[in-house]
């Protein structure tokens, strides 16, 4: 009773509130007041003579005058269309009673810009429809947005029956696109044509010189957003655009993202220019796609030599010079040993076999593609000999590392090791010569003339180190002599399953997102005529690798192999086909993917180590008697249920551990979305809650895939989880999550990472296997002494490089077995890093190809999709003559007006012209 009460006393209180509201919207201005009264005149003089055609006509007009005069502010509506609101039913009487054709498409148009406020229907294109359909923009540019968005509703409505509907919502979407094309708002007109799937529109008509940029960037930004197959469809109507307006630069980029050799190709051809044809050859060689040009083509020799690489180290020495870095470092120079708080005692006496290898990789990293250091070079037995074994095999590659692209001066500096008398010397030296001509083509073609033979040797290890040395030289080349030289080794009896393991990794690593057929039915056939016992060799998981590398970025393309390898034995099989989808969709930010592979992690397995460690938790925890009682007789009850179920299912599950599928899922998260970097800090966020709520196996993977999501980008967020977790009691995941600080940080010389490692080199100083991956993480940090990269992004971050995603995920694969691999004797897998190593430097040439020291601006790029005018590309940015270092997210442009850049994209190796309006 006292609720009603109280509610009748609310009620008057609730209307004498809305008097006072009304009371203050009737206080309008003398001029408002006018417009209202004339306004709620004309609507009425309509309401009662409908058919007084000439009064009609005069009313209609001065109505749709006083709405097209009207100007508003950005947040509140017109007032004409305000004031029409009460009297939107009246005008909808007024035309069904209008009898002239022409004043009911006239009054028709009118309803449509007042539906606009009024209807919650799609009555703005219905009436628009039934009008004049006159100049859209007449109404202003709110009307032109407000029927886009109901185009666009409809259209999804509409089935493929409705041919003659869908014919008018296009035709009225020609008449919108130039509207938004001269109004600056190129975003929303492909907005709209990407809902309506009629994108070639664009390349039709509607785009100008002026636009096509605006339009291009537009639709490529909006790639990794649209599912597939829409996102090609997007770069293919950008490479259109480009293509029509002669930009061939961004046309090849775009033709390089959609990995079509046939429309590299084309573009190639087609470029009239001979300069930007030869800057075209420079971003070829980058990507490292090789051309087979006919020699009847122009300048066909310069062209093959800068597709080839095969200045990439003199440029690279030229800018050591440049920097003033040429004087060669040894690791002490990196360790900093002297600076150690706490002098470690006695460890300065012993020269561990250990420590020398991590000496001898720390050596190769810093002075990579330096050509000079302190360790090898000037006498190297003295060196190598401080190793042992498969330490000398990898301490011998580093030369490798030390000569990298030097082809010519390189293999004559290694080929007094090929006729060593140790076999260990003799298989590093075969794989020093795959790793100085990597990424490089020489025609000569020396490594595969010199490892050819070796490749089929009794001695084992001499295949290992020949296998994998063509395997790094021929990387992304798809060449079929170096194919044929390696498949015989998968069906050869005497190979073990490291030699097989390795074959398959290199020729993965040739055959790199080619689908190749060839190569594929090989690797499938060595899989399923394996029996399972041999699938658990550490090396069997490298076979399963090489088989998903070909077909890296190539989407569904992998359907066909993953129905082929159904015939594998249980947890084999799923770690293989998810491996296979993560190389399939790396780099597209696939969000469906990344949730399915989230899905695998949250399965949780009985594994071994599990049990093994709860059971020591169990006897650590006091409990009470009566709860061991309790657990024990549920124990008892369900024991009796699955023996009634039947014991083959227990059996099934007691085989079936699938932590393999589940560490390749973890790695998988991050290389799905590494390419985009909302994907990729939403990645950071699910990683934290991986490494607290699951399995040692997903564990021990999450500081690879944290690497992964952000390599030679040294984010502090990233530092500082891998630093928590590089002390963690489980040693593989604090060998992990050291390797991946060295990895985030690569080639940074970063002094925040400097230091956090010598801070662990200190913890660490009594633990070998700890110290040596800390040594590892130093030298990757001073990756050429601070001028490379890993990241296997370049071009403004807009291409992925297939063979550095191979090269990192084949050296993260052996991480996930850390123990048998790089801290047992398979350490020289590290040396697949070196795909995805490039100097991280912009060199500018005049037109004859001789560098030109331009001054240029160096500063944190911004994002400038979908702005207004010509923004600023770049921010706080710093003057500098080139040739200078590009760090991550940094950006740069010429800073005078008497060049010309052939290509938008100032990075790396770029041509300058003239500029003919240039006056000094």
């Amino acid at each position: 009773m006292v609720k009603d009460e109280t509610k009748k006393e609310n009620e008057p209180k609730k209307q004498e509130n809305k008097k006072a509201d009304a009371a203050k919207e009737v206080e309008l201005s003398d001029e408002d007041r006018q417009l209202k009264e004339e306004l709620e005149g004309l609507v009425l003089g309509l309401h009662s003579q409908p058919y007084n055609e000439a009064k009609n006509k005069a009313a209609l007009h001065q109505i749709a005058a006083l709405i097209k005069s009207a100007t508003t502010s950005m947040t509140s509506v017109p007032k004409p269309l305000k004031f029409m609101i009460p009297h939107y039913k009246d005008m909808k009487e007024v035309y069904e009673k209008l009898e002239s054709v022409e004043l009911k498409k006239f009054c028709s148009d009118t309803l449509s810009v007042l539906s606009m406020t009024v209807s919650e229907e799609r009555d703005c294109l219905k009436y628009r429809l039934m009008g004049d359909r006159g100049d859209v923009g007449a109404w202003g540019h709110e009307y032109v947005r407000h029927l886009s968005g109901e185009i666009a509703a409809e259209w999804e409505m509409l089935g493929e029956e409705d041919g003659a509907k869908k014919q008018e919502l296009i035709d009225e979407a020609k008449k919108i696109v130039p509207y938004h094309m001269q109004h600056n708002a190129e975003a929303e007109a492909c907005d709209l044509l990407m809902e309506m799937e009629q994108l070639d529109m664009l390349t039709s008509q509607d785009v100008d010189k002026d636009s096509y940029e605006r339009v291009c960037l537009y639709l490529t930004s909006c790639v990794p957003y649209v599912a597939e197959p829409e996102n090609s469809e997007l770069l293919r109507t950008a490479l259109a655009l480009y293509r029509k307006f002669n930009q061939y630069p961004q046309a090849m980029r775009l033709a390089l993202q959609l990995h079509d050799m046939a429309l590299i190709m084309e573009l190639f051809k087609e470029c009239p220019d001979r300069l930007v044809r030869m800057q075209l050859a420079f971003m070829l060689g980058r990507q490292q796609v090789f051309l087979e040009l006919p020699e009847t083509m122009e300048d066909s020799e310069d062209l093959n030599e800068i597709l080839s690489n095969a200045n990439l180290s003199n440029h690279f020495v030229a800018l050591a010079r440049e920097l003033d870095i040429v004087e060669p470092k040894t690791p002490e120079d990196i360790y900093k040993s002297h600076l150690d708080t706490r002098p470690s005692f006695g460890s300065n006496q012993v020269d561990s076999a250990r420590q020398n290898l991590a000496s001898s990789f720390v050596n190769g990293f810093v002075n990579a593609a330096f050509g000079t250091d302190k360790l090898l070079t000037e006498d190297g037995n003295k060196w190598l000999y401080k190793n042992k074994e498969h330490g000398m095999m990898s301490a011998t590659a580093s030369l490798g590392l030390i000569l990298l692209w030097d082809v010519d001066g390189g293999l004559a500096k290694i080929d007094k090791y090929f006729y060593a008398s140790e076999d260990f010397i003799k298989a590093g030296a075969f794989l020093a010569c795959g790793i100085v001509s990597s990424g490089v083509r020489n025609e000569c073609d020396p490594a595969l003339a010199l490892l050819t033979e070796f490749c089929s040797h009794k001695v084992q290890i001499l295949r290992v180190g020949s296998v994998l040395g063509l395997g790094l030289a021929y990387a992304g080349s798809n060449r079929d002599d170096v194919i044929k030289v390696l498949l015989p080794l998968l069906t050869d009896d005497k190979s073990t399953m490291e030699v097989m393991g390795v074959t398959s990794l290199a020729l993965g690593l040739v055959a790199v997102g080619t689908t190749n057929q060839e190569v594929g039915e090989a690797l499938i056939t060595t899989l399923l005529a394996k029996f399972a016992f041999q699938l658990k060799d550490p090396f069997a998981k490298f076979i399963s690798l090489g088989l998903a590398l070909t077909y890296l970025g190539c989407q569904d393309k992998c359907e066909v192999v993953l129905s082929c390898i159904e015939g594998l034995p249980a947890p084999f099989r799923q770690m293989t086909k998810t491996l296979i989808e993560v190389c399939a969709y790396a780099g597209t930010g696939n969000v469906l993917k990344v949730q399915e592979m989230l899905h695998i992690c949250t399965d949780h397995y009985e594994t071994e180590e599990s049990s093994a460690s709860s059971k020591s938790k169990d006897k650590k925890e006091k409990s009470n008697k009566e709860k061991q009682d309790k657990e024990k007789k549920e124990e008892a009850a369900a024991k009796e249920k699955e023996a009634k179920e039947g014991g083959d299912k227990k059996e099934e599950e007691k085989e079936v551990d699938l932590s393999s599928q589940q560490s390749i899922a973890v790695l998988g998260i991050a290389l799905i979305a590494m390419g985009e970097d909302i994907g990729a800090d939403m990645c950071f966020r699910q990683f934290g809650n991986l490494l607290r709520y699951c399995e040692p196996a997903i564990r021990r993977a999450v500081p690879l895939a944290l690497a992964l999501s952000s390599v030679s980008n040294p984010k502090l967020n990233i530092l500082d989880t891998l630093s928590k977790f590089s002390h963690d009691s489980d040693h593989e995941v604090a060998h992990n999550a050291i390797f991946a600080m060295g990895l985030v940080g690569a080639g940074t010389n970063n002094a925040r990472l400097a230091a956090m490692l010598r801070q662990l080199a200190q913890y660490h100083a009594k633990d070998p296997n700890n110290l040596f991956m800390v040594r590892l993480a130093q030298g990757l940090t001073h990756l050429g002494k601070g001028t490379m990269s890993l990241s296997p992004y370049h071009s403004n971050r807009q291409l992925m490089s297939p063979v550095a995603v191979a090269g990192l995920l084949a050296t993260c694969m052996a991480f996930l077995d850390c123990k048998t691999l790089i801290l047992g004797k398979s350490h020289y897998l590290l040396y697949c890093l070196l795909t995805a190593m490039q100097p991280r430097m912009l060199v500018t040439f005049d037109e004859h190809l001789n560098p030109l020291p331009v001054s240029v601006r160096v500063g944190q790029a911004v994002d400038v999709v979908g702005q207004a005018g010509r923004p600023k590309a770049i921010t706080g940015f710093q003057t500098h003559t080139s040739p200078v270092l590009l760090a991550y997210g940094e950006r740069a442009e010429l800073a005078t007006d008497e060049y010309i850049p052939l290509t938008p994209i100032m990075e790396g190796f770029v041509i300058l012209k003239k500029n003919p309006e240039f006056q000094a």
